[in-house]
């Protein structure tokens, strides 16, 4: 089996634990785009438990309150699609009123240019989520 997120971590890793971890995507037009993946490779939600899913879903939703407390988006756009890579993983997306696309998915065609500086300070923001997922994922799972 050749799956990517089996071989890779998928990003930058912010945290992990056994079960899954939460990466910064390497998304250069979304800044602070992440992934919650589960570790183990299974293909859909309905692979998981009870348990496993209710662990997975608390952290996307720390996710997004971390994303939301640290980037203050204008909406957290939350996808599960697995078209290409059938591996349980939730993207969980800061979306801006003025980013390239908004208010179609970010797999639209571009709607708008997004100045380089405007980018640059979503990134600079985009580098404070670490703690702010730690803080998150300490206060569902603890330390």
């Amino acid at each position: 089996m050749d799956c990517v997120f089996c071989r890779e971590d998928g990003g930058e890793v912010l945290w992990s634990d056994d079960a899954l971890r939460v990466v910064l995507a390497d998304e250069p037009d979304w800044p602070g785009f992440c992934r919650v993946i589960w570790t183990a490779h299974v293909a859909e939600m309905s692979d998981l438990d009870h348990t496993e899913r209710a662990k997975l879903m608390s952290a996307v939703n720390g996710v997004e309150r971390a994303i939301r407390r640290v980037i203050s988006p204008a909406k957290v756009n939350l996808a599960s699609l697995g078209n290409q890579v059938p591996h349980v993983h939730w993207h969980v997306i800061p979306r801006h009123s003025n980013d390239s696309r908004f208010p179609l998915p970010i797999w639209a065609p571009r709607q708008r240019t997004v100045s380089y500086a405007l980018l640059s300070n979503r990134r600079a923001q985009a580098t404070l989520l670490r703690d702010a997922v730690r803080s998150e994922m300490a206060a569902a799972f603890g330390p």
